[in-house]
């Protein structure tokens, strides 16, 4: 990930943003910012408020109270949303035009846009350039509806579920692109459901619940919070005698060997020593990101019910 000496400047933020839509209440005072060169991944689940958010930053829908600035401005001014590129999950385009045909109509809305061949590489199109949107797979459409967010060269993208029905090959792939374009020197708000894909590529997170935000920080910041480790070892215990031991979060085989999630580690370690002997192949590793995040949000959720 990118380390930055200084900090950079702000593209686009919310301050204590807030939008409800009859009773349901979307977001709840949200404080977000969106630096300059940077990967932001705005993760939650569905109904976490990130779709409105969104749509705050992009200019779509209004806040009912707080403050909304795209390039210190209204995103919901017209000349404004020319500085962005965005990808949406339910974009439609008309099914008897070309792919080449709506990028080249895309590009002309801003003053300096890729070269055709350019945006066609980058987003996989090059051999489907001639081909009718309406004869695309769903995959393939995906790559039309990103090629039309990076066509126009903007500095700042919004990038909703991009990889959604796109194969591991593609997947990597499209990472390799956005890499490429926060090196060009855009910031990129992504939205995913895989976490694998936001710990790839984001240099900061910002998780939400209910409309808040429930942390922010870099991927290895957000993993550090939810305070676990798991272990790893080949034992003569099962999964099922060691998940009702105190401290042991979710326990479970896995090829050949039992994984336990846990808070205290180091005492659960030596537990399973004294009982087990015969423990062997044994590893202590940080808690991937998926694990942090649903950590952190039951948390979250058990104080709020509490």
């Amino acid at each position: 990930m990118t380390a930055y000496s200084q900090p950079r400047p702000v593209l686009a933020r919310l301050a204590g943003a807030r939008k409800s839509y009859g009773a349901v209440q979307a977001l709840a005072g949200v404080d977000l910012a969106v630096h300059a060169g940077e990967v932001l991944a705005v993760l939650g689940a569905n109904g976490a408020g990130k779709t409105t958010a969104l749509g705050l930053l992009t200019g779509r829908i209004g806040a009912d109270a707080g403050t909304v600035e795209l390039f210190g401005q209204d995103p919901r001014r017209s000349e404004v949303r020319r500085g962005i590129g965005v990808m949406l999950q339910d974009g439609d385009l008309p099914d008897t035009l070309r792919v080449a045909e709506h990028i080249r109509l895309y590009s002309s809305y801003y003053p300096a846009p890729r070269h055709l061949d350019d945006t066609l590489r980058l987003a996989g199109l090059a051999d489907l350039a001639r081909r009718p949107y309406g004869a695309l797979s769903g995959g393939q459409k995906r790559r039309v509806q990103f090629a039309l967010a990076i066509c126009g060269r903007a500095p700042l993208l919004f990038i909703d579920e991009p990889t959604v029905g796109l194969d591991v090959e593609a997947r990597r792939a499209f990472w390799v692109v956005i890499r490429r374009l926060r090196e060009e020197g855009a910031a990129i708000v992504l939205t995913t459901h895989y976490l694998e894909e936001a710990d790839a590529l984001a240099d900061r997170i910002v998780l939400m619940a209910g409309g808040r935000v429930l942390a922010e920080g870099s991927p290895a910041h957000i993993k550090a919070r939810a305070e676990g480790k798991r272990l790893l070892a080949r034992s003569r215990l099962g999964a099922g005698d060691l998940q009702a031991w105190p401290g042991v979060a979710s326990a479970r085989e896995h090829e050949g060997r039992v994984e336990l999630v846990s808070r205290d580690a180091e005492g659960l370690l030596r537990r399973w020593l004294a009982a087990d002997p015969t423990l062997s192949d044994l590893e202590v590793r940080p808690l991937p990101l998926e694990d942090a995040v649903l950590t952190i949000t039951a948390e979250a959720a058990m104080e709020e019910t509490a």
